[in-house]
């Protein structure tokens, strides 16, 4: 005999770095040392409602329609049609506007906790595509490059909207990501509306050979094709002005050993990929940029492989 569905869960979700530099739209990983946390209740009555945002995120819209968490659940009420409706309970731990994925991860965590309270619970691909609908509130447009490793964890590569493919890339023995946000508010609207609408040809044939290079160097543990890989030269012009000493954090991130730096999806938050034994130096320099500029910045040090989003009570 089966057990009841629950009548509670709370859900995790981690932060995630987008793009990951040469994957505009399509890669990220998740970070796992920081995220946002959803508890929902069943009630009688059908549709969501949220009954409170806590945390960090500062003033959030309680009407499901305009909040990432709240049109998450609506479109996976809208796909399961259940008997019953969810309160849901917000707990924000990433910064707004930071790049690393906030609303991403209230999107997820609020499907993989409503989800545990239905009788026959949905795979995970049926929760990418609800959460998307959450995500695109607050970004305008619909990509999973940070839905995607928020939820499934570890590096993804993520291809096609309305039917993705996901698909999570080894990550090489070693290898550490340092994230830096420093403590400015970057509104992705603003990030995404200075990008042009087309790119020269050779510009094209020099990212897409970058993105190739590195999952590549991913797949064979080649840290040397990561290197030579690892740069944008399509987005990261564009934005770097945006951030204030973005090209200093960046140099001096490199010159400390790291295999590539860029911006965390949409900025101002940067990230950088280097060994476990230069780590703390990338760390050091890239904080020392911003503290040059003014501006304090709290700092991580991950494994790449970080898990996804879970139920965690």
């Amino acid at each position: 005999m089966s057990a009841a569905p629950a009548a509670r869960a709370v859900a995790f979700a981690p932060a995630s770095v987008g793009n990951v530099a040469i994957g505009f739209d399509i890669l990220g990983f998740a970070v796992g040392s920081l995220g946002d946390r959803v508890t929902a209740s069943r009630r009688a009555a059908r549709g969501v409602e949220i009954t409170a945002v806590r945390g960090i995120a500062g003033e959030l819209a309680h009407d499901p329609k305009q909040n990432t968490a709240g049109q998450a659940l609506l479109a996976l009420v809208e796909a399961v049609q259940p008997d019953f409706g969810f309160s849901i309970e917000i707990d924000k731990g990433i910064p707004l506007g930071s790049g690393l994925g906030g609303s991403a991860a209230s999107a997820v965590a609020a499907v993989v906790a409503g989800n545990a309270l239905l009788p026959q619970g949905c795979d995970r691909a049926a929760l990418l595509k609800f959460a998307l609908a959450g995500e695109q509130v607050a970004s305008g447009s619909r990509h999973m490059d940070n839905i995607a490793p928020s939820l499934y964890g570890g590096l993804v590569l993520t291809v096609g909207i309305d039917h993705p493919r996901v698909k999570q890339i080894p990550v090489p023995h070693g290898v550490r990501a340092v994230v830096v946000h420093p403590h400015m508010f970057l509104a992705t609207s603003k990030a995404r509306a200075i990008l042009k609408g087309s790119v020269p040809m050779s510009d094209f044939v020099w990212q897409t050979a970058n993105l190739a290079g590195f999952i590549s160097g991913c797949y064979t543990d080649d840290l040397d094709m990561i290197r030579a890989s690892f740069e944008d030269v399509v987005i990261e012009p564009q934005r770097q002005a945006l951030i204030p000493g973005f090209q200093d954090a960046r140099n001096g991130a490199m010159a400390a050993g790291a295999l590539g730096c860029s911006i965390s999806g949409a900025g101002p938050s940067m990230f950088a990929w280097a060994g476990a034994d230069t780590a703390e130096q990338v760390e050091d320099a890239m904080q020392a940029a911003f503290s040059a500029q003014g501006l304090g910045c709290d700092t991580w040090i991950i494994d790449v492989n970080s898990p996804g989003a879970r139920v965690i009570g």
